[in-house]
């Protein structure tokens, strides 16, 4: 089934994965952008997991005059969290579904699968997630919001989902208060959500990545 995937890039913590995390750049980056916080997560050696980063392919972005560069879907309007181009992130969660479906093929229990997203790749694992027929281990959202909150089609397999919300108290790009909204309506759908505000920007710091690791522990050994 690889053949079907977008390209991407795979970390192996060890010999034998038990589980995988597949986890979605921003808009404009690559799979190699957070490829580099894997050792950072201080993962037991115990617990052998795959990383896989896919690459988005380049796209016009109508908000940056149009250029063509890596994007999961379009936006449409500066006010992110009303104006995107939802049938292109719905598209995205569709090729998202096949790198849980490949992960599967080769072993892996989907509920020792966890998804995560960082800006546009929060939006769309917040949507693949969701949506998910097969019950997975846990969703890491990461400064982002949920553009896909009127529209999603929550699926029951996954209500008991650990969900991980990382937001920066100082982001310009995506408002805290949109990672706090996406909190309040999945705590209003019944989801056990921990929702982390920390001291930066649109970013990642070294405690949010501690905090990562020891979540991405917990998610995995149940």
């Amino acid at each position: 089934m690889t053949e079907n995937l977008l390209p991407h890039i795979e970390i192996e913590t060890s010999d034998n994965p038990v589980a995988s995390v597949i986890w979605l750049h921003g808009l404009g980056a690559d799979g190699n952008d957070f490829a580099p916080i894997v050792p950072e997560l201080q993962l037991p050696s115990d617990l052998p997991v795959r990383f896989v980063f896919p690459h988005a392919p380049s796209i016009s972005v109508t908000i940056n005059n149009g250029f063509v560069m890596p994007a999961w879907y379009d936006i449409l309007d500066m006010n992110i969290d009303r104006k995107v181009d939802e049938t292109q992130l719905r598209a995205s969660a569709d090729q998202l579904d096949k790198f849980i479906e490949n992960e599967m093929s080769r072993g892996i229990d989907s509920s020792k699968i966890i998804i995560a997203g960082f800006s546009q790749g929060g939006a769309v694992a917040l949507e693949a997630a969701l949506r998910q027929s097969n019950k997975l281990a846990g969703l890491l959202a990461m400064s982002t919001y949920f553009a896909t909150k009127n529209s999603v089609e929550f699926n029951q397999a996954n209500v008991e989902i650990p969900v991980m919300i990382n937001h920066g108290v100082y982001d310009p790009i995506v408002p805290v208060s949109l990672g706090r909204e996406t909190d309040e309506i999945l705590n209003t759908k019944g989801y056990s959500v921990i929702n982390k505000i920390y001291p930066m920007e649109h970013a990642v710091c070294s405690e949010q990545i501690r905090d990562i690791g020891k979540w991405l522990v917990e998610c995995l050994s149940n």
